[in-house]
């Protein structure tokens, strides 16, 4: 195997350019970034929101139809991983250090400044709740599916190498093999780039807070790239020791760790309160879904530009992160049949991040609404990265919870930088399942650095603002993925009606 491929080469090199340049001139890369975001987001959130609903309702459509019946693999193939680590290793990937982060201040901030009406009402409270499950929910999962099943389709099914390009050797025939090809994994090496370092850089944030309570550590960016160095090594070690080891078991210990944390306030905070929240929240999500997922109140500026700022962003988010999850699970999918991939990736992570936000994002309205707690004083004066923290204050052992959330989060820090790393391996190596150890180490390194520049040049809004901007050419290359599954599975759908 050639071990530095063209598209190594070229995506490095892209890579280092832009860490230098956030190095060098930070104001003039915040600034220029900051207008394409801005432009992206004001000519086409629209095409964000079909885009992203459009990619549920073909992973929805798999599950009813008769090619849901079909293998990730040989008719005879049996799964790599049992269901529990299946899944453990799947949620680590895909959004779990997000969660942790957002989990108690997307529904504070939604509760304070709501897309529509009144902030801090009982109303707000509803409509920041049901958007909390909306923005972390079915949508999310449906991207990551499209992309994940193309891969292990073509890969497992039809023996084609595991690149994103591959997967459009219907459409493109020979050509995959050619510039055109090589184009869309470099996009696919971008995106999970500056995906995964917006993920970081909130873990690095969040961590930087926790200490800060718990410690005479201050909460600013020295301290965040000192954590950024130190859980960098550590994610070494575990890239080094491969999947089988090192992500399979911190994924198995990050469910453990959230499990521990989620039933601890669970079972001492109010316990009837937080599922009367996930029940009645559960069912309003579910009644709203179609008029959430393409509503851009085009008549009212202020709920236009709130969904500009994060359900547009959310939909960035978890498509630059598409390349990177879809591979992680395509890898670990194998043996599984559509139906089967299609439900368990929808649903359980689905229904899991819901009840984590009935019981941390409920924690904070409860807290604020039936205790008189000031949690958006504490999210205006210390930003929204100690909000977790200030909440697992009110409830016993709190030192020892925040200790817990703050392992939690490193442990998904290690965990995201490990997957990325080998995914960005893959792709960069011809799809190699098992990529060396320093082409791996070399993205590690990358992505932190990327993290650490974006914090450097503008913090938080610099990390969503790279998201923004990396998606938008990949939402491409999804809908290209659907389009040639779709001729793809013209010859199988024949097969199975020929076998009844």
């Amino acid at each position: 195997m050639k071990k530095f491929t063209s598209v190594f080469v070229v995506s490095v090199i892209v890579s280092v350019i832009f860490i230098l340049w956030g190095v060098v001139a930070p104001g003039q890369m915040a600034e220029i970034t900051s207008t394409i975001q801005s432009l992206i987001q004001q000519k086409f959130g629209w095409f964000y929101l079909f885009s992203a609903t459009g990619f549920l309702l073909f992973a929805l459509w798999l599950i009813f139809s008769p090619l849901g019946k079909l293998k990730l693999g040989k008719d005879s193939d049996r799964p790599e991983y049992g269901t529990l680590s299946w899944f453990a290793m799947l949620f680590s990937a895909g959004m779990g250090i997000g969660l942790v982060f957002w989990g108690v201040a997307e529904p504070l901030s939604h509760f304070h400044s709501p897309p529509v009406g009144d902030g801090q009402t009982t109303e707000a409270a509803r409509m920041a709740m049901r958007y909390s499950f909306f923005h972390w929910g079915l949508h999310p999962w449906g991207i990551y599916s499209v992309l994940a099943l193309g891969l292990a389709y073509f890969k497992f099914r039809k023996d084609a190498p595991g690149l994103i390009s591959a997967v459009f050797s219907p459409l493109l025939k020979e050509k995959v093999n050619g510039p055109v090809g090589k184009l869309i994994d470099i996009l696919a090496v971008f995106a999970t780039v500056f995906g995964v370092a917006t993920s970081l850089g909130f873990g690095a944030v969040q961590i930087s807070g926790g200490l800060s309570s718990l410690t005479p550590l201050e909460n600013n960016f020295p301290t965040q790239l000192v954590i950024i160095i130190v859980v960098t090594a550590l994610f070494s070690l575990s890239a080094v020791s491969g999947i089988g080891k090192g992500i399979k078991y911190l994924s198995n210990l990050n469910i453990i760790l959230a499990v521990l944390l989620l039933a601890f306030l669970l079972f001492v905070g109010p316990t009837e309160f937080f599922m009367s929240v996930f029940s009645s929240t559960l069912g309003s999500y579910l009644q709203n879904l179609a008029g959430m997922s393409l509503y851009m109140a085009p008549f009212a500026d202020q709920a236009h530009e709130w969904v500009n700022s994060w359900t547009v962003f959310y939909w960035a988010w978890w498509i630059s992160w598409a390349p990177f999850v879809g591979t992680f699970i395509a890898r670990i999918s194998k043996g599984r049949t559509i139906r089967e991939f299609v439900i368990g990736v929808l649903l359980v992570p689905t229904l899991f991040g819901s009840l984590w936000f009935a019981v941390f994002g409920g924690s904070g309205l409860y807290l604020e609404l039936y205790e008189g707690i000031p949690l958006h004083q504490i999210m205006s004066d210390k930003g929204i990265e100690v909000l977790l923290f200030s909440v697992l204050e009110e409830f016993p052992l709190a030192t020892l919870m925040t200790g817990l959330a703050i392992i939690l989060i490193s442990t998904f820090f290690i965990t995201s930088a490990d997957s990325a790393a080998f995914v960005l391996g893959m792709q960069t190596t011809h799809g190699s399942l098992n990529p060396p150890n320093s082409i791996k180490l070399i993205w590690g390194v990358i992505i932190a650095a990327s993290a650490a520049v974006l914090l450097y040049s503008g913090g938080l809004q610099a990390l969503q603002t790279a998201s923004i901007i990396a998606a938008f050419p990949f939402t491409f290359v999804l809908i290209g993925v659907i389009v040639s599954l779709v001729r793809s599975f013209r010859g199988e759908r024949d097969g199975l009606m020929r076998t009844g």
